[in-house]
């Protein structure tokens, strides 16, 4: 009967512990982007490791976290960054529970829904993030439209990108 207990407790402390890091998790992201939203460019920086990477909606867009504070720096300076809101947060751990993975859906305002990914790395008892993915959604009988639009430039830096 003891190790029925036992195990029932380890259960319970697992299950309480993921629900404890997918909320931390889930107030991290929030407040990542919060202050995005109030240009603190050294808090919005914390929330990443060290050796993260930043994809934004560009295909140029894929940067480490040096190049994407340089990138970063003068919106925060001018006092507004970017206002993104999630609508809708998924979180996943590792068994481990030292990686978990997510998605949202973001009310960005200027290009409207977007769709963000991301990895994050618990490091010394706190969640960061590690790789984060913007991308802008398109509704499936747009696509056609969207590819049509952005055609010439996708050529081009295919072209670019091939002779590399």
């Amino acid at each position: 009967m003891k190790f029925f207990y036992a195990v029932l407790l380890l259960v319970c402390h697992c299950s309480w512990s993921q629900t404890d890091d997918r909320t931390q998790i889930d107030n991290m992201i929030t407040s990542w982007h919060r202050a995005a939203a109030e240009a603190k460019f050294d808090v919005y920086f914390s929330h990443f490791t060290d050796n993260a990477v930043f994809i934004g909606t560009d295909p140029t867009e894929n940067w480490n976290l040096k190049s994407f504070k340089e990138f970063s720096k003068p919106f925060f300076d001018r006092g507004r960054a970017w206002n993104f809101r999630s609508i809708e947060r998924n979180i996943y751990l590792s068994d481990d529970g030292k990686t978990a993975w997510f998605d949202e859906l973001l009310d960005t305002r200027n290009m409207k829904l977007c769709r963000g990914s991301g990895v994050a790395r618990k490091i010394d008892g706190s969640w960061k993030i590690a790789h984060y993915v913007l991308s802008m959604t398109i509704p499936n009988d747009n696509t056609l439209e969207v590819v049509n639009n952005k055609s010439a430039f996708d050529e081009a830096l295919i072209k670019t990108l091939k002779s590399r």
